[in-house]
């Protein structure tokens, strides 16, 4: 059992984010849902507590019921060591649509490839193709 276990609390979109990034990673899967229920604090059928898994690392979400003055930040983020090509180039494809880049895509001293961006949900990641 892993630890420590890095926690997104989303605002209404966890389910939403968890099915695009377990589709993004082999060995990836949503372990666990538990949902609101009718007359419960959050809205029904959201997402109460959640466990997924990306290439075998778990993670836990929620939708808050809570509405706060803060979200995501770049500053805390996914850092992801790509296995190939086709996947840095694909996994950027969908996390940086509709998100915003911060670093675009490129060769860099350590790597074959890395890019930074800032999914649509507004979760960091760094993305590397290490030097082989």
């Amino acid at each position: 059992m892993q630890k420590i276990t890095t926690f997104l609390m989303f605002d209404g979109q966890a389910e939403e984010a968890m099915n695009l990034y377990t589709s993004l990673f082999d060995q990836s899967e949503v372990v666990n849902i538990l949902r609101y229920g009718p007359g419960e604090p959050g809205t029904e059928g959201s997402v109460m507590h959640a466990v997924f898994s990306l290439k075998g690392q778990e993670f836990m979400c929620i939708d808050s019921n809570v509405k706060h003055d803060f979200t995501f930040t770049p500053a805390m983020s996914l850092y992801v060591n790509c296995d190939t090509d086709e996947e840095i180039e694909r996994v950027y494809g969908a996390l940086s649509d509709n998100g915003q880049i911060l670093m675009p895509l490129s060769p860099l001293p350590m790597s074959e490839k890395f890019a930074w961006v800032s999914d649509k949900y507004g979760v960091s990641w760094q993305l590397n193709l290490p030097k082989k």
